[in-house]
């Protein structure tokens, strides 16, 4: 079975920046060099969850949020208060306030911040809502906010009126 490698080729001579050159005592290497090609293995990435207890917890099989490739992917959260698991009262600036705070939570956990969020996708239950939501949005990104989508859409978890859910970079 061939390797590919044929140390008798010229070919395989220190010619490049792209490996190592090691001492050879190879007729057809100038200057005595042997080109060697390391192969390094691919850096096998890692999924890493995040978990607090200063967010709700999950309602279903996911993680509050995943570590992976130097990101943080946060689940969406909706209006809920961590220490009972309910639905905060209030209107849309409160619910919109209660996400975020979670969400802020949950990266906090992970090392980070909402400075190192770069989208968001906010799911409002009403699109009218949208002017009040960005009031309350605006508070937590006052500068270089992040890539944003926003959606309206039929119906949310526990019958919330705001879902976000957040990308950010690892800290």
């Amino acid at each position: 079975m061939s390797s590919g490698f044929d140390p008798s080729s010229p070919a395989n001579c220190c010619s490049g920046p792209a490996g190592r050159c090691l001492p050879s005592a190879h007729p057809g290497c100038s200057g005595g060099t042997l080109f060697v090609r390391l192969l390094q293995p691919r850096r096998k990435e890692v999924k890493q969850p995040i978990t607090t207890p200063r967010a709700p917890a999950a309602i279903g099989p996911y993680s509050q949020g995943v570590r992976a490739n130097g990101f943080l992917f946060l689940s969406g959260q909706v209006a809920l208060d961590p220490a009972s698991g309910q639905l905060v009262a209030g209107d849309i600036r409160a619910q919109t306030e209660q996400v975020l705070k979670n969400l802020q939570a949950v990266l906090e956990a992970a090392g980070s911040s909402l400075t190192a969020v770069v989208k968001t996708t906010v799911f409002l239950g009403d699109l009218n809502d949208f002017a009040a939501m960005n009031e309350v949005y605006a508070r937590f990104f006052p500068e270089a906010p992040p890539a944003r989508a926003t959606v309206e859409v039929a119906r949310l978890p526990r019958d919330a009126r705001v879902e976000i859910d957040v990308i950010a970079l690892a800290g």
